[in-house]
């Protein structure tokens, strides 16, 4: 039997009603064990910015409505979540608990209310664990731009867990909680998912709710489940996904057409891959392709090449006008000097890192009013372009896919040139800068220096089309 903190969240729930007494687990065993795991395992993988102390209310509420469906005439009400322990990036707010988007900048700020996902999950009876490290403001690919230390890939502490997410994605490989909710900009979810071995999905952007998430870039930005396996994705989707009035960028179902039919065809954008795709990645994504049973059909997209400079654009732009507000006067750490100014320099010098430091000066610039036709209003043009070319696309093939990242998870300081780090961004950006939904699924392991890394398969899929994600999802899955 697996222990508990290795379990999905189908076992964990189905361990948590079984009719058996000596195969039945209570909600305080699972928290115990993956409470227990979390606190050995973090200081050699920094993976949690704090472990939680037990919240026995919540505990003792869970195992009531689990034990009131046990005897109820009417059958289950309890949801699926209800008593499982999860990971949350700590950037998503949780009343009374900090939240510091692992910065300096808000080390010491404690959330005023929950996130409209936090909500949905307590309704749902979910409990958290701790919050998870992440790259200084979802800004990275690798979650070593914390400001509070490197977060290590379980596979191999010399590397890195990917980013943004990358404590949570470790956290779920590590089996530190059963599932984890990140937040995806460019691929932040899907990034440390390949690199963790483990599920990731970016829902299509404005089916969920991005009330009390701390905003990076708020035309990319989307809240997904990173997971064990494909079910639990959808069950953890399914569960934070919704219109809300609190953000007025999230859609009704049924915005978009929906997409009923059978998966036949996937479509390879394969001149993306030149220069950039190992052998063995290739082979490894041959297979999985394989695995699908599907046509797999040569696309283009001409505008994907120039999309990765388009996409950073916009980014470095967003993240200039959002963080504007953390200037030691509104928000953050404040540092007091000789004159006013001498105080935002300060105040913003010891709060940002470098990374984020960069783009701010680098979005300030795009946005300046001699560069803006040049470069921000050019980048949004190619963006449109972008998303009509994937439309198309979608006339001609179901799903499209490629590696989730280029590589295998690097090793710590290997990518310190900027501009290398976000050349790993090259497949990953193309969902965020269309709004479509996009699943990082494990597609077996690659050798690097006689360890065994995790790589990814990346599927996308037309707006609101998640069910063809998970269709074809799970039947790479069961081939592992």
């Amino acid at each position: 039997m697996k222990k508990l903190n290795e379990m999905t969240i189908t076992e964990a729930a189905r361990a948590l009603r079984a009719e058996s007494a000596s195969r039945r687990i209570s909600v305080r065993e699972l928290w115990d064990a993956c409470s227990e795991i979390a606190k050995a395992k973090n200081p050699e993988l920094n993976v949690f910015l704090e472990i939680f102390d037990a919240d026995e209310a919540a505990i003792e509420n869970a195992q009531k409505r689990i034990d009131e469906d046990a005897t109820s005439a009417s059958g289950r009400s309890a949801p699926m979540l209800c008593g499982i322990p999860l990971a949350i990036k700590d950037n998503i707010l949780i009343e009374g608990k900090i939240v510091s988007a692992a910065s300096k900048m808000l080390a010491n700020y404690h959330a005023t209310y929950d996130a409209t996902v936090i909500k949905k999950l307590k309704d749902a009876g979910a409990l958290f664990i701790g919050r998870t490290n992440m790259d200084e403001f979802a800004l990275g690919s690798s979650t070593e731009n914390s400001a509070f230390g490197v977060t290590k890939n379980p596979y191999d502490i010399t590397r890195v867990p990917g980013g943004t997410s990358g404590g949570s994605a470790a956290a779920v490989a590590a089996h530190m909680a059963i599932a984890a909710l990140g937040t995806d900009t460019g691929g932040s979810i899907r990034c440390p998912a390949s690199y963790c071995g483990v599920v990731g999905l970016k829902p299509t952007y404005g089916v969920v709710s991005r009330s009390g998430v701390i905003a990076a870039v708020s035309s990319f930005d989307q809240v997904g489940p990173i997971t064990k396996t494909v079910e639990d994705a959808r069950i953890l989707f399914d569960t934070i996904r919704g219109q809300d009035t609190l953000d007025s960028t999230t859609i009704p179902d049924g915005l978009y057409s929906e997409n009923k039919k059978e998966i036949k065809t996937v479509g390879v954008p394969r001149n993306l891959f030149a220069g950039i795709l190992g052998e063995d990645m290739l082979e490894r994504f041959t297979s999985a392709l394989e695995k699908t049973g599907c046509n797999v059909v040569d696309i283009e997209i001409p505008s994907a090449k120039p999309a990765l400079a388009a996409y950073y654009i916009i980014n470095f732009a967003e993240v200039s006008t959002n963080l504007a507000r953390f200037d030691g006067m509104r928000y953050g750490h404040a540092s007091r000097g000789e004159t006013l100014l001498d105080d935002y320099l300060l105040s913003r010098t010891e709060g940002f890192g470098e990374e984020t430091r960069r783009r701010v000066l680098l979005g300030t610039f795009v946005l300046s009013s001699g560069y803006i036709d040049a470069y921000y209003r050019k980048a949004v043009a190619a963006r449109v372009q972008l998303t009509r070319e994937f439309n198309d696309a979608f006339k001609k093939v179901d799903i499209i896919a490629t590696p989730t990242m280029p590589t295998p998870a690097f090793k710590i300081g290997e990518k310190s040139d900027p501009l290398s780090l976000y050349l790993e961004d090259a497949f990953t950006i193309l969902a965020n800068l269309t709004g479509m939904p996009a699943i990082s699924i494990p597609m077996g392991f690659v050798e690097r220096e006689g360890k065994q890394l995790p790589v990814g398969i990346h599927f996308t899929a037309p707006h609101q089309a998640e069910k063809m994600l998970f269709t074809i999802g799970n039947t790479v899955e069961k081939t592992l």
